[in-house]
């Protein structure tokens, strides 16, 4: 189990279980169609690259709950896509 889990590090970074189990499938769904890891992990293991995308504020769900990918730390535009992060938002619906 990751640490973040049992100390709820992660829990207080996304605001709640509901919105990090949300955040977790959506981002497990993209990886799994062929989205690229936003980090640089020495693992291919799925759920080790979104807990480390989490962490470094790299993903986040927006106001509407949807799953947004961001490079730099600020809110992505869902109508923009950004082509070397993967599949566009419509993609991980």
């Amino acid at each position: 189990m990751h640490e973040e889990f049992k100390e709820e590090i992660i829990v207080n970074k996304v605001g709640g279980r509901f919105k990090l189990s949300t955040l977790i499938q959506k981002r497990l769904v993209a990886l799994n169609r062929g989205s690229r890891p936003l980090i640089e992990l020495p693992t291919k293991n799925h759920m080790d690259i979104v807990v480390a995308e989490i962490m470094n504020d790299k993903i986040f769900l927006d106001t509407s709950g949807e799953l947004a990918v961001n490079d730099d730390g600020t809110p992505l535009d869902p109508t923009i896509a950004a082509p070397e992060a993967g599949p566009t938002l419509d993609d991980l619906r």
